[in-house]
């Protein structure tokens, strides 16, 4: 019998992979929060013991899986829709979420050090590679995006209107790095690339303040993205314990956090009137770089009052990083997620 060849498969894979073309940068922030809360119940181990371990286990292998889904689904984005990639980063606010792959990365290799060092040399040799990669692209990255600046307005160049929150992703990945890289024997270049990071946060700050007042508050669709303001301090802070700063240098970090913390908790008013969306991610791995610092410093002598709202917090953000994934879910379900301008 003639075997009868299948019909054309492209229009199939075609359908299949039409929504990776709006499989925007900004999903990678998912890595970000579950990292970053499999850090902050790290942190908590030192309070709750193996239970909080466990959990971090549970959460970073669940952030591993879902960096593993979306590198393939980004490799597949590229091949069938390379000019909303182009699109992406060309846009006026878009382009800086290309720095949430490198800073996956770094947090990944930082957690992976933090749970698996000195476990298995082999191990560790790939945990320092994936460190070095991922500190390299964020080094690229956040030149890319502050060279933009130097362009005229009509090339993509910096707008008061654009200037968002987002803008902080690359400083974070900067700041981020010693926390993976002084573990894995790269203090050095971890220490300058935390530099860069410490430079760039303060003029991203006051230049937001300025649009502020410039061109007043942002879009309420990017309204939850006040949280990001939240993470610089958080990472300093934490990149400082890490580097055995003296400790009044994480406790002004940690008070700077609260301040931008409590600042965007007044405008939950219309953040909750928006439909979910994307910009929700927003808010998970700022209150996970909160509470990981807090936690750290709760565990010290001088910060024993803080670990019942320390807990607190590691609980609030849990309830938080969950509900965004089931508002993920619920929305890739429904048909309301991938989809234009989602």
């Amino acid at each position: 019998m003639q075997h009868t060849p299948r019909a054309n498969s492209a229009p199939w894979i075609a359908r299949i992979g039409a929504p990776l073309e709006h499989l925007f940068p900004a999903w990678f922030a998912l890595v970000m929060g579950w990292t970053g809360l499999a850090q902050a119940w790290l942190r908590g181990s030192d309070l709750l013991g193996d239970m909080a371990l466990g959990l971090a286990l549970v959460a970073g292998g669940f952030a591993a899986l879902i960096f593993s889904l979306l590198c393939l689904a980004s490799v597949w984005r590229v091949k069938l829709h390379l000019h909303a990639v182009i699109k992406d980063l060309q846009h006026p606010i878009r382009h800086a979420f290309m720095a949430t792959f490198p800073v996956s990365v770094i947090l990944l290799a930082a957690l992976g050090a933090s749970l698996f060092q000195d476990t298995h040399p082999t191990l560790e040799l790939a945990l320092a590679w994936f460190w070095c990669a991922g500190s390299l692209l964020e080094f690229v990255a956040t030149v890319w995006v502050i060279s933009r600046w130097l362009r005229p307005q009509a090339e993509g160049g910096l707008q008061w209107s654009a200037l968002t929150p987002a803008l902080f992703i690359p400083v974070v990945g900067n700041v981020l790095a010693p926390l993976g890289g002084v573990p894995l024997g790269f203090e050095s270049w971890a220490t300058a690339q935390f530099g860069i990071g410490l430079l760039l946060w303060p003029i991203l700050q006051t230049l937001l303040f300025v649009r502020w007042g410039q061109v007043g508050p942002l879009p309420a669709k990017l309204s939850p993205t006040l949280f990001i303001c939240v993470a610089p301090p958080s990472a300093v802070g934490l990149s400082l314990l890490v580097m055995q700063a003296p400790a009044p240098l994480a406790w002004a970090a940690w008070g700077m956090a609260l301040f931008f913390l409590a600042l965007t908790l007044t405008q939950l008013g219309p953040m909750r009137a928006q439909p979910f969306g994307m910009s929700f991610w927003g808010m998970s791995f700022p209150l996970a770089a909160f509470s990981a610092l807090t936690l750290r410093l709760a565990s010290t002598a001088e910060g024993a009052w803080l670990q019942l709202p320390a807990l607190g917090m590691l609980a609030l953000t849990s309830l938080v990083i969950l509900g965004l994934t089931l508002g993920t879910w619920r929305g890739l379900r429904n048909g309301r997620l991938l989809v234009a301008d989602a």
